[in-house]
């Protein structure tokens, strides 16, 4: 459901000129705030519009969302000390438990958690060294 909701989410901002677009506010505190709410009808009717593309437009507007969600983590990064400080969490557990804190820094397990895993039951240095190249990264 997570990333049926979070394809809705692209997909709506790329064809939605009012889409909720988070916004970081430069007041003393640091929330993100939304210009607007999803909607079901307006995710439904970006996803037929979606669908009706071709297969190259489909390619071009994944090329906008892409850009558009990393100048929003560059964003992020640049903004708060709480990056820095998970950062640094994650650091510290890479190196005591390499497959969680790939796990933990990805938000599930992929193909990086598998990699860690196998190379820390294998090695533990070279699943360390991954899993920092992997949440250092």
């Amino acid at each position: 459901m997570k990333k049926s909701f979070f394809l809705s989410f692209i997909i709506l901002m790329v064809f939605s000129s009012n889409a909720a677009i988070p916004s970081a506010s430069k007041n003393n505190d640091t929330t993100v705030s939304y210009t607007s709410k999803l909607d079901e009808k307006m995710v439904k009717d970006a996803m037929q519009a979606f669908k009706s593309l071709s297969k190259a437009e489909r390619k071009a507007r994944f090329g906008e969302v892409k850009s558009l969600v990393k100048n929003y983590r560059q964003q992020q990064n640049e903004d708060g000390t709480e990056v820095s400080t998970n950062t640094l969490l994650y650091a510290i557990l890479a190196i005591l438990l390499p497959p969680l804190a790939v796990g933990l820094h990805e938000g599930g397990i992929n193909n990086r958690f598998w990699i860690s895993l196998l190379l820390s039951l294998l090695f533990f240095l070279p699943g360390i060294i991954y899993a920092l190249i992997v949440v250092l990264t």
